[in-house]
């Protein structure tokens, strides 16, 4: 009797101890909570899985040396029609990751005009949100400036398992009804969608450009549009008719990322130094072509820079420094994190190699290039 008592007691314990551990302590997009304040990211903190806000929205303008941009958002059903086409501008976190055509991108890969899904953080407690316009009127997602994850079209819906079934089209009206389904035409959508296309869509057929005339209903397509919600769901900009086309695209912004990053290094930021052995450990943020972090070979060298939150060197040719590889580990991929640690010891401790600050690292046989010189940090401009 006394086990029996003992053991209910303890299971009334520990259900109410995980139930108190399962209320949320901040706004998300699941619980919309609004009695709670959205999550507020933490200095060289990775945040929370799902603790970002979804929005999506055109991009009208970008900077794309400091990796900051505006789009103009999306209407949606939770804004009233003041709302409706607002800017918003944001900075990309230093480990908020970018996809165009399904592989990572800098932003300055991606056309201005392009319809992107992003994840948002809310402003920090001294920034600013995004201002109003048209006699005091502002975007509903203003305060969202910090960027942890933006993606075009096809990278979103190709990663959601998502694509769009053809039911018709129109060459003479210029209108292409499509249904949202599964990957493989599964669990289609409620109601179809009906997008513009115009003589300037590019239609992609297997490895070649192939025309308006080649969209048949039956196929499962994905689409990159523009101008959206604006008149309608938005006209098409690109339309994949196949998985070739489609793999076709992926691959050749993968070659692109590939050479950015290797001209440039790899990002991530200092979690610990040995002064003693002086040795600096970096977590590589996520973003990255991951064929590109096996680089970091035992028995190799390592370069690293200091770099600041916008990933912009100084004198990257000039202020490298360079030491022996010490580790090379896989750890828990958080949000943000690539899951690789490395750890080095370079010739000298910069004074930039501390803990919570950013850095890029070239693995051996990386040269390490001037970059133009609109990207570095160094000399510094008027």
């Amino acid at each position: 009797m006394q086990y029996k008592t003992f053991h209910t007691i303890t299971i009334a314990l520990l259900t109410a101890g995980v139930l108190a551990a399962a209320e949320p302590t901040f706004r998300t997009d699941a619980n919309n909570d609004e009695k709670l304040k959205w999550f507020q990211l933490e200095p060289s903190k990775f945040p929370p899985a799902g603790s970002a806000h979804y929005f999506a929205g055109e991009l009208i303008g970008m900077d794309h040396v400091e990796r900051t941009a505006v789009i103009r958002a999306d209407r949606t059903d939770a804004q009233r029609r003041s709302n409706w086409d607002q800017p918003v501008g944001f900075e990309m976190l230093p480990y908020g990751s970018i996809y165009y055509h399904g592989s990572p991108a800098a932003l300055r890969d991606i056309p201005i005009g392009t319809h992107l899904h992003g994840e948002f953080y809310v402003k920090g407690p001294k920034e600013e949100g995004a201002k109003s316009l048209f006699y005091n009127r502002r975007s509903i997602d203003g305060d969202f400036t910090r960027c942890f994850r933006l993606e075009d079209d096809l990278s979103y819906y190709t990663r959601r398992g998502r694509a769009w079934r053809v039911d018709a089209v129109d060459l003479e009206a210029k209108r292409l009804t499509v249904t949202g389904v599964s990957t493989d035409g599964s669990a289609p959508d409620e109601k179809p969608t009906l997008f513009d296309l115009s003589d300037a869509t590019r239609v992609w057929k297997g490895r070649q450009i192939g025309t308006l005339k080649d969209i048949a209903p039956g196929q499962i397509v994905q689409t990159n549009i523009t101008w959206a919600t604006i008149y309608g769901p938005g006209r098409c900009l690109d339309v994949w008719l196949d998985k070739e086309s489609r793999d076709v695209a992926r691959d050749a912004q993968l070659e692109t990322h590939r050479q950015f990053i290797r001209e440039r290094g790899i990002p991530g930021w200092v979690d610990a130094v040995d002064n003693k052995k002086g040795i600096v450990t970096v977590t590589l943020f996520v973003g990255v072509d991951p064929t590109l972090l096996e680089e970091f070979k035992p028995n190799t060298s390592v370069t690293g820079i200091v770099a600041e939150p916008t990933l912009q060197g100084y004198d990257q040719v000039n202020d490298r420094k360079a030491g022996p590889l010490v580790s090379a580990e896989k750890v828990d991929a958080e949000p943000g994190s690539s899951g690789v640690r490395v750890s080095f010891q370079p010739s000298l401790l910069l004074e930039g190699f501390r803990p919570g600050r950013i850095v890029r690292l070239f693995p051996n046989g990386w040269p390490v290039r001037d970059v133009p010189l609109e990207e570095r940090l160094w000399p510094a401009r008027d």
